[in-house]
């Protein structure tokens, strides 16, 4: 099989399928989450502690260097660390929003597990044997 025969095959596979999707549903999923957090969920932690926007918090390691006019000639060096918080939270609800997603899942392959399943059909020496018990009651009363 030549390379591009052997690539089709390889990218035609069900799993690999699966996993693009699953990687295509994931970025717009992280996406939902991330304006969750930066338009709802932040502002209101913000709140909650003196109005603080975290996406501003940062720690200044080098202060800006201001030219004769007070204009910036070098900007200050910036230990951003509330970007960081934002992005850990983002993490956070997404692991748990999938955490959620995989145990549902979970309970319905269990339920699916637990019921029975139909009794299989019996075979052909079975029915022949029914057959004849059924023709010797018959004869017999």
């Amino acid at each position: 099989m030549n390379m591009l025969g052997e690539f089709k095959a390889f990218a035609m596979r069900g799993n690999v399928i699966d996993l693009a999707v699953g990687v295509v549903i994931g970025a717009a999923f992280g996406k939902i989450v991330t304006a969750l957090v930066n338009g709802l969920l932040m502002p209101v932690l913000g709140i909650l502690v003196s109005g603080v926007n975290f996406a501003d918090l940062a720690l200044e390691l080098k202060p800006a260097v201001l030219g004769p006019n007070n204009e910036v000639v070098q900007p200050a060096v910036l230990l951003q660390y509330g970007a960081f918080l934002q992005s850990v939270i983002d993490f956070t609800i997404v692991a748990f929003a999938i955490f959620l997603l995989v145990k549902g899942i979970n309970r319905l392959h269990r339920k699916q597990e637990e019921a029975p399943a139909a009794a299989p059909e019996p075979s052909e020496e079975v029915k022949l044997l029914r057959e004849i018990r059924d023709q010797l009651k018959k004869v017999h009363g």
